[in-house]
């Protein structure tokens, strides 16, 4: 659980400020739980260029709480929470000034943002927090007013959290705050998880991340880990003491997600090499009469390939369903072995490729229409997907045929602004599995959209 947190100050000399407002948001990692706003009476005067940048006068707190008034609410929903903040060692500093003078001794532990940001989004021009999120596309309000700059955090924090692809925050997080009984900790961990899309991660005592697992209902998925009676299963039951999840609301970042970090994190109970789920691709070659050929054979990573697919009934599946859209020959797309015509050219079906009765330049056309249309070489575009709100979305980043990355927008301009584009999402590898997760999603589903970088640039 996390406290995120910003305050206001009167300014003035170092150890003598007094807080003016302060807001404070309880966050699990997914979503605001609790919150606290206040102005707060500082008993001291605020420095003219304060009441310029934050528009807070001294008028404006003279009815305001002074802060022995807040002291005990800040305490409570601060309890047993990383406190979190954009420069966390001035608000954390600020905060032990004012509970020192009332003789009491305020310890949490802290996470800066803008640490985290110099670390999970290098190279930006600035990390202050209005022009971090500025870059970043991340809408604020109230800009410094604590409660606008708290969420605007907030908002940053939860990219951060996406962006930490090893986890060591939650690691942290969950090393600090350990279950300290185990009948009732099953129980208590599967109440708290949701029923929705997404990667979670199973901990032991010490935080470590011993299995990480994708799943349609997380909920659902782990408690099949609980009942289950394979070997891992019950090592999972033996060493779990928690576990965390972060929901993604599309499957395809999910699955990408799970494939990245699970080579990223090496989780005990994960196998060490990630088995490749997709054994079979198709290929293209050209014949001596210049035809386009078409061939399912075993994938081969050093060989460049349209697509691929789990099995290869799946494989044959999708080849039968593509000659009859595109109205292409059996014989050439290895279908229907003949040395003469194909059974479909009987049919009247095809048109006559596999005796060279269609010239290669029509036939062709089709097979390149195809091949364009299932693989991504040298494209540039974005998949959206759905994303973990009504009001967000997923996208995936493809840059001359490479896959960049993933994360979450709101905005359309924050798609359709490369930069903007780059600064959200997560890097990742561009591996085989990557490559063969994307176009099989691609494939299954057919009403993902899909935006042409090229074309909003020739637009532009």
């Amino acid at each position: 659980m996390y406290a995120i947190v910003d305050i206001e100050t009167t300014g003035g000399k170092f150890n003598e400020e007094g807080i003016t407002e302060i807001a404070i948001y309880k966050f699990d990692g997914h979503e605001v739980v609790d919150q606290f706003i206040s102005l707060v009476n500082p008993e001291r005067d605020i420095q003219p260029f304060v009441v310029q940048l934050t528009g807070i006068n001294s008028n404006m707190l003279k009815n305001a709480p002074k802060f022995y008034e807040i002291a005990k609410r800040i305490i409570e929903i601060t309890e047993d929470c990383i406190l979190v903040a954009h420069n966390a060692q001035f608000d954390y500093r600020i905060l032990g000034t004012e509970f020192r003078r009332l003789g009491y001794n305020y310890k949490r532990k802290t996470l800066c943002t803008v640490e985290l940001a110099k670390d999970l989004i290098p190279g930006q021009a600035s990390y202050s927090l209005g022009k971090l999120v500025r870059s970043l596309g991340i809408p604020v309000t109230d800009r410094h007013r604590a409660s606008g700059d708290a969420l605007a955090t907030v908002k940053l924090f939860k990219l951060l959290l996406a962006k930490d692809t090893h986890k060591n925050i939650i690691q942290q997080s969950i090393k600090l705050h350990q279950k300290k009984t185990l009948d009732s900790k099953l129980l208590n961990i599967l109440d708290k998880l949701p029923t929705t899309t997404g990667v979670y991660y199973i901990h032991n005592d010490d935080g470590d991340i011993i299995y990480i697992g994708k799943s349609n209902n997380i909920k659902k998925r782990i408690n099949q880990h609980f009942l289950g009676t394979n070997s891992k299963s019950k090592k999972i039951r033996k060493l779990v003491s928690d576990v965390t999840y972060e929901s993604t609301g599309s499957e395809l970042v999910a699955l990408l997600k799970e494939n990245e970090e699970i080579k990223q994190n090496k989780p005990l109970l994960n196998r060490a090499l990630r088995r490749s789920i997709f054994t079979q691709a198709l290929y293209s070659f050209i014949d001596e009469n210049n035809y386009i050929n078409l061939k399912i054979d075993v994938a081969d990573g050093r060989k460049k390939n349209i697509t691929t697919f789990t099995n290869r009934q799946s494989a044959k599946s999708f080849l039968t369903h593509m000659v009859e859209e595109y109205n292409l020959c059996q014989k050439l797309t290895g279908l229907y072995k003949t040395k003469t015509n194909c059974f479909s050219y009987d049919l009247k079906e095809c048109r006559g490729a596999c005796i060279q009765k269609e010239t290669s330049e029509s036939y062709n056309k089709r097979v390149n229409e195809l091949i364009s249309k299932h693989n991504y070489t040298n494209k540039n575009m974005v998949i959206v997907d759905r994303g973990r709100a009504i009001d967000e979305r997923s996208v995936v980043l493809i840059e001359n045929g490479v896959f960049k990355g993933l994360g979450f927008v709101n905005l359309n301009y924050q798609i359709n602004t490369i930069s903007v584009l780059e600064s959200i999402i997560t890097p990742m590898e561009n591996n085989r599995d990557a490559q063969h997760i994307i176009k099989n999603y691609v494939r299954k589903n057919k009403r993902l959209k899909i935006i042409d970088l090229n074309k909003n640039k020739a637009n532009e």
